[in-house]
C-alpha cells in the first residue's frame, strides 16, 4: 500500500515544512481518508489548473489545531463539519464550511487470519472478543477514530477491547496498523478500503451506519487563500469530482 511522504511526518514538522512553502505554493490540509480519492481528484483539476498545489494529509484535529495557531494552509478538507465550523467560528475562514460528502468506517483484517463473519453486529461483538489487538485513529483528533468508539459502545463491546486498542493518528495509519501486521484487525474508511493494494489480500467488513453519528465531511477556504484554491473548492462540488468521490466510497450530500 502506497502511503504517501507527508502521511508520516510528525505534526509540527509538517507545520513547518507547510510555513516554508506556503510563500510560493499554495497549501491544502486534507484529511488522511480523503488521499486516493484527493489524488485524483487533482490530478483532474490540474489539468484545467496547472499551478503547482502542495497537499498535506493528516488527522482533521491535528489541522484544526495548527490553523489555530497559523498554518499556512489555504484550504481545509476535513473529515468532519465540527472543526471547521469551529475555524468558522473563530474568524478564520471566507465563509460556513461546506459538506462535501459522507463517509463510512469498516473493519478490515488480511484474508490469511481467516476470521468468520456473518456481517451482524453481535458476529463483530464476538470478533472484537477474540482478537488480541485491534487499530483505531485517536478519537480525540481523527472522526473516524470517534465513529468507530460510537459503534464499539452501540454494540456494547468498548468496556471490553479498549486495552487491546493500538492508536493512531489518522485513519489511514491505523489501516497501514492492519497491513503491515501489527494489529489483528483494525477500523478503517470505506475509501481507502477500496484502494486496489488492498482489494486482493484483505477483507472488509462493513459496518451498519445507524450505530455512528453520520460521517459528514466538509472543507473550508481559509482567509487570504489563493485563488486557485477556491477554484479547486468549487471543482470538489462538481460531477467530475463527486464521480471520483462516489468511486471510492463516499456518499451523496443530502
Amino acid at each position: 500500500m502506497k502511503l504517501g511522504f507527508w502521511r508520516f511526518i510528525p505534526a509540527g514538522l509538517i507545520f513547518c515544512l507547510a510555513t516554508a512553502v506556503s510563500a510560493q505554493t499554495p497549501v491544502v490540509a486534507v484529511a488522511a481518508n480523503m488521499k486516493g480519492a484527493f489524488e485524483e481528484i487533482l490530478q483532474a483539476f490540474q489539468k484545467q489548473h496547472p499551478q503547482e498545489i502542495k497537499v498535506v494529509y493528516g488527522g482533521s484535529g491535528n489541522f484544526y489545531r495548527q490553523l489555530l495557531q497559523g498554518a499556512p494552509f489555504g484550504l481545509f478538507i476535513s473529515a468532519d463539519e465540527e472543526y471547521p465550523r469551529a475555524l468558522f467560528k473563530a474568524g478564520l475562514t471566507q465563509a460556513e464550511p461546506r459538506v462535501y460528502a459522507t463517509g463510512e468506517i469498516v473493519l478490515l483484517a488480511k484474508k490469511s487470519r481467516q476470521i468468520a463473519w456473518d456481517g451482524n453486529p453481535e458476529s463483530v461483538r464476538k470478533i472484537l472478543l477474540e482478537v488480541k489487538k485491534i487499530a483505531l485513529a485517536k478519537p480525540d483528533i481523527a472522526p473516524y477514530g470517534r465513529a468507530a468508539v460510537e459503534y464499539l459502545k452501540a454494540v456494547d463491546a468498548w468496556d471490553e477491547v479498549k486495552t487491546k486498542i493500538v492508536y493512531a493518528d489518522n485513519i489511514s495509519a491505523a489501516t497501514v496498523f492492519v497491513t503491515t501486521g501489527a494489529v489483528d484487525l483494525g477500523f478503517s474508511a470505506i475509501s481507502l478500503a477500496k484502494s486496489p493494494e488492498l482489494v486482493k489480500d484483505y477483507v472488509v467488513w462493513p459496518l451498519s451506519n445507524r450505530l455512528y453519528q453520520p460521517i459528514r465531511q466538509s472543507m473550508v477556504l481559509m482567509n487570504q487563500s489563493p485563488a486557485v484554491l477556491a477554484q479547486l473548492y468549487q471543482f470538489i462540488q462538481e460531477p467530475q469530482a463527486v464521480l471520483i468521490l462516489q468511486k471510492y466510497g463516499y456518499g451523496s450530500v443530502k
